[in-house]
């Protein structure tokens, strides 16, 4: 066959095969049986990078673009999307469901939000761990977008009405969009609301008054009722999760972790509430249709390793 002058066609309608068989043998220097064993993938994360990433998995219970993102800028940054899943698939944890075999139980279905647009503002705190060079321990201040999901954080010295004025304050500076609206729990930081005998807000609470000046309504959320605020909770809930599984030296070590982290959410995490887009990408399109909402123009903020290290860390008092 493969030094015959005769067409592909007429050999393959004399030996009784195909054009495709006849063509594999002509490319054959042998007449033997190859191995009908499947050849080796091709990979770029070694044995110790995929030992790094099931376990990410394993812990986070990331979704897959969550932890292609996370891989690529801190693990591999040559991995594609194709061969972190054929990964997932040989250690068997292709599916969240394989981390965490259903109950039996029927889960109550979460209700959505509401949908507004960008200028509703989830607002929570979080305690920190106290640093071995600290006095004390400190807290993060979290405010949500809730349309966009973009999160803007700083780690103060106390939870006191003054830091949440501060706090009100930079995030109002920050925003690339018009704040509207606030929601925050009924903490004494917040309001007065659970401190007086009307147990109803005066509003003459020092935070309730700076919101008034800025044009922002504040909202509180039911006592009891921290569902209501889920999703600057699930926001801290990422958060504890960071904090678990990192070992920090300093104040300062803890604050460039948190940053980075938000640096990774805001900006090449994609998000499945936001059609897998992350926040900045969400606030651009917002911008292109609606500008009147906007401020200023919303830019991609450069990764924290393009930083100094003493003008890196924003959370950093």
């Amino acid at each position: 066959m493969r030094h015959s002058d005769k067409t592909q066609r007429e050999l393959a309608e004399e030996r009784g095969v195909g054009i495709g068989t006849l063509r594999k043998w002509q490319r054959r220097e042998s007449t033997e049986d190859r191995s009908h064993i499947s050849p080796p993938l091709q990979t770029t994360l070694s044995q110790a990078q995929e030992v790094v990433v099931v376990e990410l998995r394993k812990s986070l219970k990331l979704p897959l673009d969550d932890l292609l993102s996370v891989t690529r800028a801190f693990i591999n940054d040559q991995v594609s999307r194709a061969g972190l899943d054929r990964c997932l698939r040989r250690y068997g944890i292709s599916c969240l469901s394989d981390i965490e075999p259903a109950s039996g139980l029927t889960a109550k279905p979460h209700k959505a939000f509401k949908a507004y647009q960008p200028g509703f503002i989830h607002l929570d705190v979080k305690s920190l761990p106290q640093m071995p060079d600290e006095t004390s321990r400190k807290y993060l201040f979290v405010a949500i977008d809730r349309a966009s999901r973009w999160v803007f954080a700083q780690i103060l010295p106390r939870k006191t009405a003054a830091c949440a004025e501060r706090f009100l304050k930079a995030l109002a500076k920050a925003a690339p969009f018009k704040i509207y609206a606030l929601l925050t729990d009924n903490g004494s930081e917040f309001t007065d609301r659970l401190f007086n005998k009307q147990k109803q807000a005066s509003g003459e609470h020092e935070f309730d008054r700076l919101c008034t000046a800025l044009g922002i309504e504040h909202r509180l959320t039911k006592p009891r009722h921290l569902q209501t605020n889920s999703m600057a909770e699930r926001f801290n809930g990422r958060i504890s999760e960071v904090l678990a599984t990192h070992r920090f030296d300093s104040a300062l070590d803890l604050a460039q972790t948190l940053e980075r982290y938000l640096w990774l959410y805001n900006h090449p995490l994609p998000q499945k509430a936001l059609a897998h887009e992350p926040p900045v990408q969400t606030l651009k399109r917002w911008q292109a249709k609606h500008p009147e909402l906007f401020v200023k123009r919303v830019t991609n903020r450069p990764g924290c390793d393009n930083y100094r290290a003493a003008k890196a860390i924003r959370l950093q008092i």
